[in-house]
Formats: C-alpha cells, structure tokens, sequence
C-alpha cells in the first residue's frame, strides 16, 4: 500500500471568499445626532447597485436605526443587523468588540461573498474609536450644528480617523458657522488626513464620499491598505458617585 502524502492544498482562509479579501468593514462613529444613520443610508443608496453590501447598527437598548434604514429600503432588511450593546457605545467598538464581530461574520457567512460591511457605532462623544480588531477603515462624523469650534477640540476620532466628516454643510447659515473654516480647522487637527464637507442635498459631496469608499476598498483588496488605530479613548469611568 503506497505511501499517503500529506495534504498539500493550502488550509481554508476564513477571511477569504472566492479568492479575494474578506468583506472590507468600514466603521462610522461620531456623537448623537451628527448624521451617522443617513450617511450609512446614503453609501448605500450609492454603492449598492455595484457593490454586495450589510450593514451592522448599534444601539443600547433598541434597533432604533436599524429600523431607519430598514424603512428607508435602501438594502434588503435581512442585510441590516442591530446589535444592542446594553452599555456605553464605545464598549462595543473598542474594548469588547465580539457581539460586532459576530454580527459581520454572520453576514458575510450568510450572504457573502460580500464587498463592504458598514458598521455604525451607537452615538458616543468625540473621543470614540473602533478597534482595528473590527474596523478595517473608520469615519469619525461631526456636524456644523454641534458648533464651528468642534474640529479644533480634537480627539482621536477627529484627529485619527482615516476620513473626518463634517455633515449637514446645508444647515450652516442657520447655525452661524463658516463651513470653510470649520474645514481648515480639520485639515489643522489631522496632519494632512482627508476632510470632507458633506451634505445629503450636495450630490459633489456624496460622489466625494462614494469614491473614498471605493478607493479603500481597491486598496483593500490589493493589501496596500493597513488599518491603523487612532488612539484610545481617554481614560473615564461609568461608576457613579454616591
């Protein structure tokens, strides 16, 4: 009886599909109210015609945005995962990432292989991070209505992330903020990182943002993109004080 030979197939890769990267995940973060729901709703109003997308929310106690983007259709409701954290939202972005993970592998086990897993962090304050365990790229989103001083307050989701967004550019006028400066303040705090004025009525702006999206995930793809961390949030406490 010959011989048997070892296996000399190469071992399945879990984080490959049909011989290409795993799904990039892009995660967004950014305080309450800055926008961050409709930004994922408009990346997939974009990019879902040419590109297998999910999408994973996070919020304490409900599905609430999950619920949003399911009623806004903008991809099919079983793509659109909620995760409730039950605790502060950086927790499960940054210090216990598994129910996240989860969620993403989940999706692209049962609907891949898939392009792009959006992950919306539930709304935190200017420090928040996601882990580089969970996000392969991250956008930190701000607002003009949270004030024109905001770029300049930093932080390492605005100093770090590898896409700053400063959203609702229209509301402006009514809020008494120069967006240009607001923008220069960005460019300040981020040592030549890109910076982005948008507005869902502002259709330059959108394209801007698609074509970031589609520019990581080239370099994605090809392993010329390496995610890097922008740094810990700031040391903090959930105790309470009797």
């Amino acid at each position: 009886m010959p011989d048997q030979q070892p296996d000399a197939r190469p071992a399945p890769n879990p984080h490959q599909h049909h011989d290409r990267p795993r799904a990039l995940r892009i995660g967004v973060a950014g305080p309450v109210g800055t926008g961050k729901s409709s930004i994922l709703a408009t990346l997939c109003r974009e990019l879902a015609g040419e590109l297998a997308m999910a999408v994973v929310t996070n919020d304490i106690y409900t599905d609430e945005d999950a619920r949003f983007l399911r009623s806004a259709g903008v991809l099919p409701t079983e793509r659109i995962r909620a995760v409730e954290t039950g605790a502060c939202p950086h927790t499960a972005i940054r210090d216990d990432v598994s129910a996240n993970l989860d969620a993403a592998e989940d999706l692209e086990e049962a609907y891949g292989p898939l392009d792009l897993v959006l992950i919306e962090s539930g709304g935190d304050n200017l420090t928040a991070t996601f882990s580089p365990a969970l996000a392969d790229a991250q956008l930190f989103c701000i607002d003009v209505a949270g004030g024109g001083d905001v770029a300049r307050k930093g932080g390492p989701g605005i100093t770090g992330a590898d896409l700053l967004i400063i959203n609702k550019t229209d509301l402006a006028p009514h809020v008494e903020v120069d967006v240009e400066a607001m923008v220069a303040d960005a460019r300040d705090a981020r040592d030549g990182l890109p910076v982005l004025a948008l507005s869902k009525h502002d259709p330059a702006s959108i394209t801007e943002l698609a074509d970031w999206v589609r520019s990581m995930l080239a370099r994605h793809r090809d392993g010329t993109h390496v995610p890097t961390d922008p740094g810990p949030m700031a040391p903090h406490s959930h105790g309470h004080d009797s």
